[in-house]
């Protein structure tokens, strides 16, 4: 079983590396180093996913957030993301995301949609303050953008999976250290995690992280997970100053809800969580 899962892993990470590259059936199954005909089975029946699929996904989220968190040419990402024309890139980004790459980004780029002020003055983000649990996680450290830390996603849900150990595990959560404004993409730090239970055992390359309960201001965000950048923006810019609330001592945490795999990303649910004293 550590085989198989070495070599999903190690496909899942050349799509996150080489998004634009030659991403073939035929080159993925070299990657894992195993026959073209048994190849797809094997990633299929432990990922739940074909590989065009995982790729497609992949390539797509990526340009998402390309579109938001930079001011790159269309056609220019539609490359860095492995499309040869721009026209075949917006075709499956409109399927995708229901609204063509420059749309996307000029809704993104501002404020994603989120429900309107009951007064009709401008959109906003739901927030409460809430007490949270401690969590105990299995984690992967991400040193990087955090736009990139789905590879570490993938990379935990596959050893998850391929260990049987789901039953132990109730839910995603991505643990955020440095703030994107004031800190170097390449020097960014996260950890990807999965809530388990007391009775797992967290075995290398997972590590066993430790989150404090206590009380947090919990942002209810809905939508691609490319928006939550502007979503920080509103609740530390607008709703913080008006709270009255002070600011803990505990990293900022997302929470979530469902899953990219099976979920369109207008309907993606995010708690991010900020503690407060």
């Amino acid at each position: 079983m550590a085989r198989y899962e070495d070599r999903i892993l190690r496909v899942l990470n050349y799509i996150h590396d080489n998004p634009g590259g030659n991403l073939s059936l035929d080159t993925l199954a070299d990657v894992a180093a195993m026959s073209r005909f048994h190849w797809h089975r094997v990633f299929h029946a432990m990922t739940g996913e074909t590989c065009a699929q995982a790729t497609r996904r992949i390539r797509l989220h990526r340009g998402a957030c390309w579109l938001v968190q930079t001011q790159g040419e269309v056609s220019e990402i539609a490359r860095k993301c492995g499309y040869e024309n721009t026209q075949s890139f917006v075709r499956a980004f409109r399927e995708k995301y229901g609204l063509t790459p420059a749309a996307f980004r000029s809704r993104g780029a501002l404020q994603p949609p989120v429900p309107n002020d009951p007064k009709g003055t401008k959109p906003m983000y739901p927030i409460e303050i809430i007490d949270q649990p401690m969590r105990r996680l299995a984690a992967l450290p991400h040193t990087g953008p955090y736009m990139e830390i789905g590879k570490g996603f993938e990379t935990l849900g596959t050893i998850i999976t391929s260990r049987n150990l789901w039953s132990h595990a109730y839910g995603m959560v991505g643990v955020y250290y440095d703030d994107p404004d004031a800190t170097s993409p390449a020097d960014l730090k996260s950890h990807a995690g999965v809530a388990v239970d007391e009775a797992m055992e967290i075995a290398d390359p997972l590590t066993e992280l430790r989150l404090t309960g206590g009380r947090y201001a919990v942002m209810h965000y809905k939508g691609p997970y490319s928006g939550l950048r502007a979503a920080y923006g509103y609740m530390y810019g607008t709703w913080l100053p008006k709270s009255g609330a002070d600011l803990g001592d505990q990293a900022p945490i997302e929470v979530y809800l469902n899953s990219p795999m099976d979920t369109a990303p207008d309907d993606l649910l995010t708690d991010v969580c900020v503690s407060v004293r």
